[in-house]
């Protein structure tokens, strides 16, 4: 066998392992550190944003980037251009994009540069997943244990960014991140190197993918009508229930990345240590979404959805109790295993079990917009308007009462859903005919 023969049998796995790793480094090397950088004032080195400018860039810019990504990556990946070079060249961009960002004083710039990058961003969520389901073998077996790489992503750069940028002298110590130091002068001005660490690793990222396995575009398969039959799913009632939870569970859920960061120093915390401290959440993440499959066989789509919801609620009624230690409210970051696993992964795989198999696609794509494109904008403009109207001028930001709001929105969404949500799949013949009971024993 030739060296050339030896290489296609090469497992992709590697490479594509990378490719995940390196997509979610790049946004866990800022998300959680840009709120607290945005409304510290800027006596403390922060932009002294409000909270509604704040939701703005956050909310806003990010679900315009949702909303418009699946026309960018049909488009262009779909139908013109190989995936992973449409991948590289978004990144390139972005990065670039990302790291002149940082250096913006003004509350316009910040917004239409944040609204350019999520545009150039996020169709590379869907973009890496394309990449990954044509080059594996058996994606059904092998995709979840790429996947997993990205998590280890978000984590490894929430680690290293205040290792390299926000403390010095680092020791070793025995519980994570397991490097710590004193924090650097005018360490929360320094949160906006977060920007410039993510658009380097994005560069470097973009031109990776110019390695990864050649995934041409497949102009037959592209479906116009795909998008008008898929709205016909509406007329399910169990699709309908669940897109209709899943709006306002999207936005408690994007008003945790906003505020989260800036919460856990108002109680305490360090700000070097906002990032690795949220990664409790990504760590609790993987655990549950490996026990995701028993969880959905044991229980059903209904009640695991339904704790996925009350997960939200238990989360947020423990940051509104200002009497418990600081430590007890950063531990409950674990609940965000539960959070994402049993409600945004769940969500997603029953969507796909209901859809017809030749509009899977584009069905996926609409309940993305709503809890990826409108869930978020709605929840930028909701945390903007809770944290103003809660706290007098001059006074610290009131988070138990944001909180405890929240909660209280999640406790209700999921008392709805639970009510309201049969577990139901339509006639594969036709979207709109009689529903059937699923079969859970066939769950993924």
């Amino acid at each position: 066998m030739t060296p050339a023969n030896l290489a296609t049998q090469k497992s992709p796995r590697f490479g594509l392992s990378a490719m995940m790793f390196l997509q979610y480094a790049v946004w866990g090397a800022w998300l959680p550190l840009l709120g607290r950088y945005l409304l510290a004032t800027t006596d403390e080195g922060g932009m002294g944003f409000s909270g509604t400018q704040m939701g703005m860039i956050l909310g806003l810019a990010g679900s315009i980037g949702a909303v418009t990504s699946p026309f960018i990556a049909g488009q262009f990946a779909d139908r013109y251009f190989r995936a992973e070079r449409v991948l590289a060249t978004l990144l390139i961009l972005g990065g670039a994009v990302k790291f002149y960002t940082a250096s913006q004083t003004t509350f316009g710039m910040w917004l239409g540069l944040s609204i350019i990058y999520s545009v150039l961003y996020m169709p590379t969520l869907a973009l890496s997943n394309s990449v990954a389901f044509a080059n594996l073998n058996d994606s059904e077996a092998e995709f979840p244990r790429v996947r997993v790489w990205g998590t280890i992503g978000w984590i490894a750069a929430s680690w290293i960014f205040p290792w390299i940028y926000l403390q010095s002298d680092l020791e070793f110590q025995k519980m994570p991140p397991f490097l710590a130091g004193p924090e650097v002068e005018n360490v929360t001005g320094k949160l906006v190197e977060s920007l410039r660490f993510s658009g380097i690793i994005s560069v470097c990222y973009g031109l990776f993918c110019l390695t990864l396995p050649s995934t041409p575009p497949k102009r037959d398969a592209v479906e116009p009508l795909a998008f008008k039959q898929a709205f016909e799913m509406f007329n399910v009632r169990s699709f309908a229930i669940l897109v209709a939870a899943s709006l306002p569970i999207s936005m408690i859920h994007q008003i945790y990345f906003m505020y989260a960061g800036d919460f856990f120093v108002s109680i305490g915390l360090k700000n070097s240590l906002i990032g690795p401290a949220m990664t409790i959440g990504q760590f609790a993440e993987i655990i549950v979404i490996a026990m995701l499959g028993l969880l959905l066989k044991r229980f059903g789509f209904r009640w695991v959805l339904f704790l996925g919801m009350m997960a939200y609620a238990a989360r947020y009624a423990l940051f509104g109790m200002e009497s418990l230690p600081m430590q007890v409210i950063i531990s409950s970051q674990f609940l965000h295993g539960f959070c994402y696993a049993c409600f945004f992964a769940a969500g997603f795989i029953y969507v796909d079990r209901i859809s017809p198999e030749e509009i899977r696609h584009s069905v996926q794509t609409i309940f993305g917009i709503f809890i990826l494109g409108g869930g978020p904008v709605l929840g930028g403009w909701l945390g903007g308007v809770l944290l103003d109207a809660f706290t007098a001028e001059g006074d610290p930001n009131n988070y138990p009462a944001v909180w405890t709001t929240l909660a209280a929105l999640a406790a209700v969404t999921a008392i709805f859903f639970v009510t309201a949500f049969r577990d139901q799949i339509p006639d594969r013949g036709d979207p709109m005919s009689e529903e059937a009971e699923t079969n859970l024993e066939e769950t993924p």
